[in-house]
């Protein structure tokens, strides 16, 4: 793998802020985010510059109970050729779930969700990561989540799962060092006996971000300061190994540019502390060997495994997003948490995606929202949901004011639909005349 260096999440919103920070060796984007035929001119000249651009996907769902969609991983191909990347990163996570392996509505959780470290989950995963990177022209890294709730039952722990995954196939990992605090509030865990498990020459880089606790519970938001104890595991990953690149993300709220360049000396300062005790070069393995779990042959996921599996996570999501009883064994009070979490980020993301809608509502936009989402799960993406929240707000009559239902009924009527409005002469006097008629 490259030595990457320092490097920080680029944000539209903090896209001029990032080309002036010194020191800065590379940035991530969201592949999703980015239309290879019109990069944002903020990552050209990045990248003219001769820094690296790293995509990272968070929509493959690869610990999903189906394979990979062959569209998704086409567009994460297309995106590191169109940025020279030298690997592409995402999530050990799923993020939908029903479909014809259940026989169900498909569901979209909006959100990356944790796979159960079961073997049944691990064979699943190590196909789908097989098929990611046969399809991919770059290696392939994935990325440990946060997670608010623990699967019952679990056969391994994170780094035993890990170790093996990247045993099995080869892939890089992405380690969150944040997302590892966030599992040792959440559910317990030890992040240096998680990281004593990782085989630690087969990191990619590493992650940081911020985040808050309440109510004993930590919220992995990404739009407050890095905590200390990060930066206590950050040291501690590094006096363990050199990582070969760690990196700042921040998503939201986002502080002046001087306030993010501090928080990036202080995880180079975190690092320069794990290396002063002795790191081992990059690439040699820890001091203290890895335990991976108990052994098992490197086949693929049947279709029998592929349905457990699909059976288990349409159960949770359900719960999450639909209001269908708890599956046995999960808590119910840190499911009502992660519900919570799930619907205020559609309310969230919704509100980015259509802008309009959040000033047509004012400030009964987040209450109307939510009043939805325990009602309608997302079925497809969060400009599908954006529609679907007008449609629901039209056809239920949750708009009393006759202006403001005018305004969401014409939004909603511009956009619904699957190919973009007619600039003919023709066509626009007619919807001309419509909002006319509307207005009456």
């Amino acid at each position: 793998m490259p030595r990457l260096g320092t490097g920080i999440g680029w944000r539209p919103e903090i896209a001029d802020a990032v080309e002036g920070m010194p020191g800065i060796d590379w940035v991530e984007a969201v592949s999703e985010n980015l239309c290879p035929g019109h990069l944002p001119e903020s990552l050209v000249r990045l990248r003219e510059r001769g820094v690296t651009v790293v995509p990272h996907g968070v929509s493959l769902g690869l610990g999903g109970a189906e394979r990979p969609d062959p569209g998704r991983l086409a567009a994460l191909a297309e995106r590191a050729e169109a940025l020279g990347s030298p690997l592409v990163t995402e999530h050990i996570a799923f993020v939908r779930a029903g479909g014809p392996l259940t026989a169900s509505r498909r569901l979209e959780a909006g959100h990356l969700l944790p796979v159960p470290r079961t073997r049944d989950a691990l064979d699943v995963l190590c196909e789908n990561v097989r098929i990611a990177q046969d399809a991919l022209p770059v290696p392939l890294a994935v990325e440990n989540i946060a997670a608010l709730l623990a699967w019952p039952g679990e056969e391994m722990t994170e780094g035993q799962f890990l170790y093996e995954l990247a045993d099995r196939t080869g892939v890089r990992l992405l380690i969150d060092v944040a997302n590892l605090h966030t599992n040792h509030v959440n559910r317990g865990e030890d992040p240096a006996e998680a990281l004593g498990d990782l085989p630690l020459e087969a990191i990619a880089y590493v992650h940081v971000a911020g985040g808050f606790e309440r109510d004993g519970v930590w919220h992995d938001s990404h739009a407050h300061p890095v905590a200390q104890p990060v930066l206590d595991i950050l040291t501690d990953l590094a006096s363990r190994v050199a990582p070969p690149g760690v990196l700042l993300e921040r998503d939201e709220n986002f502080p002046a540019a001087g306030e993010l360049e501090g928080e990036v000396a202080a995880i180079r300062t975190a690092v320069e502390k794990g290396r002063a005790t002795g790191a081992p070069a990059v690439g040699s393995r820890a001091a203290t060997p890895p335990r991976p779990g108990p052994a098992r042959a490197a086949t693929g996921a049947g279709d029998a495994v592929r349905q457990r599996l699909a059976l288990d996570q349409t159960a949770l999501l359900s719960a999450l997003v639909a209001g269908t009883p708890v599956p046995e064994g999960f808590d119910r009070v840190r499911l009502g948490v992660q519900a919570r979490a799930l619907a205020a980020k559609r309310a969230d993301v919704v509100a980015k995606v259509a802008p309009e809608l959040p000033v047509f509502l004012g400030a009964g936009y987040r209450t109307a929202f939510l009043s939805y989402a325990r009602r309608r799960p997302m079925t497809g993406g969060y400009r599908r949901d954006a529609l679907d929240f007008a449609e629901w707000l039209l056809r239920d009559g949750r708009v009393p004011d006759g202006a403001v239902r005018r305004e969401v009924r014409q939004w909603w009527l511009e956009r619904e639909g699957p190919v973009p409005r007619s600039r003919r002469p023709g066509v626009r006097w007619a919807r001309a005349t419509g909002r006319a008629l509307l207005r009456r």
